[in-house]
């Protein structure tokens, strides 16, 4: 499939998009409000409401700002690459969790997204009271998968 029909073709069926879609795909991390769909071979992930979806976009946005220094970079508005993307999702839920559960282990994967984060704004009062200290080493700690000419050594 052409990659332009592609992406008309998921903007046309995935109205309210996952913001953790690479996560979820990549199965770092799961979540209730996800629904997952095919488009030809490929995949996609979208949100089941507009409520979570608001949260989780807010979300990121907080977590890429507050780890620009961790990800080397400035601009807060333009597109991260893969790597960094998942380390800003991935380890930013790694930390959410150790800032609700700090006497618990790092999980490999996150269960539920839009639970964590709901718990998150109980807890805390909204996102932009959250301990953005503990999230931050998360995000820094986090490495994704090896490339594969590091892994044949």
């Amino acid at each position: 499939m052409d990659n332009q029909v592609l992406r008309e073709t998921y903007s046309t069926i995935n109205e309210r998009y996952c913001p953790f879609e690479k996560s979820i795909l990549t199965n770092q991390c799961a979540c209730s409000r996800a629904e997952r769909f095919c488009i030809a071979e490929r995949e996609g992930v979208s949100c089941e409401t507009d409520e979570a979806q608001a949260r989780c976009v807010r979300l990121l946005e907080l977590l890429r700002g507050q780890a620009r220094f961790a990800l080397r970079t400035t601009d807060g508005s333009s597109a991260l690459p893969h790597a960094k993307a998942m380390r800003v999702q991935v380890g930013g839920l790694r930390g959410l969790y150790l800032a609700l559960n700090p006497d618990a282990e790092v999980p490999k994967t996150i269960d539920d997204v839009d639970a964590i984060i709901t718990a998150a704004v109980s807890r805390f009062g909204s996102l932009d009271h959250l301990p953005f200290q503990v999230i931050v080493q998360q995000i820094t700690a986090y490495r994704g998968r090896r490339p594969f000419r590091d892994r044949r050594s």
